[in-house]
């Protein structure tokens, strides 16, 4: 009998079921660990971008001068833009976040982050970002940055989440993109005009910052807060 019990607790913790509990459980921990984030800025992009690269130097001014305003920076923890995100948080003495995924290639988290949690989960680590984000910076990326950056889109299309600014950089790298929309989703009727409308793209640091300004400025008559020192 007893042989019997360790074999079914064995095959239990295998099943759908078991599952259910540990997805719940990174839910808990990622409300509970993130409920005191404010204002924060959620940045997107290609985990291969070389610290030489004009993106990542980009992405580090971006995140640094909207560390300086008092927003808390949070990526997916991973190297390239998000790494370079996490940087310019650090060196503005600001709060760098990290959301770790847990996946075989074994993702290592950069050394810039000051508090990181761990994922096993996409769909519950996505649940994060928009839970907790305050804007969206999107840099040149692939089918990660692109999922990511859509799904955000839908949703506030959709009206699942309030607006947000969804804030895109470099226009050269997201211009082919943007005609495409224009002239196959618009056109074929699968969008709405003012669904172009979701996001803006922009190409320098300054602008980053001014287009989230901006953004709540118009929906609140505030402009961003500024960091107490």
């Amino acid at each position: 009998m007893k042989k019997a019990e360790t074999t079914f607790r064995g095959d239990f913790i295998q099943t759908n079921t078991w599952r259910v509990f540990r997805i719940m459980s990174e839910f808990v921990e990622g409300f509970e660990g993130l409920a005191r984030v404010k204002q924060a800025v959620s940045f997107f992009g290609s985990k291969s971008t070389p610290k030489n690269h004009p993106y990542y130097k980009c992405a580090v001014e971006t995140a640094r001068l909207l560390a300086k305003k008092g927003c808390s920076i949070i990526t997916g923890a991973g190297g390239g833009i998000m790494e370079a995100a996490n940087k310019g948080a650090h060196k503005a003495k600001g709060i760098s976040i990290g959301l770790n995924i847990l996946i075989p290639q074994e993702q290592i988290p950069n050394p810039y982050i000051n508090y990181l949690m761990d994922f096993k989960y996409f769909f519950v680590r996505k649940v994060m970002f928009t839970k907790h984000s305050y804007a969206f910076v999107v840099f040149p990326g692939g089918f990660g940055t692109m999922d990511e950056m859509f799904e955000t889109l839908a949703l506030v299309q959709t009206h699942r989440i309030d607006p947000i600014p969804i804030v895109l950089v470099k226009r050269e790298y997201w211009k082919g993109l943007h005609s495409w929309m224009h002239q196959r989703l618009l056109e074929e009727g699968a969008i709405e005009k003012a669904d172009l409308k979701l996001f803006k793209i922009v190409d320098k640091p300054q602008e980053v910052v001014k287009a989230i300004a901006q953004f709540y400025r118009r929906k609140s008559g505030q402009p961003l807060k500024v960091k107490k020192k």
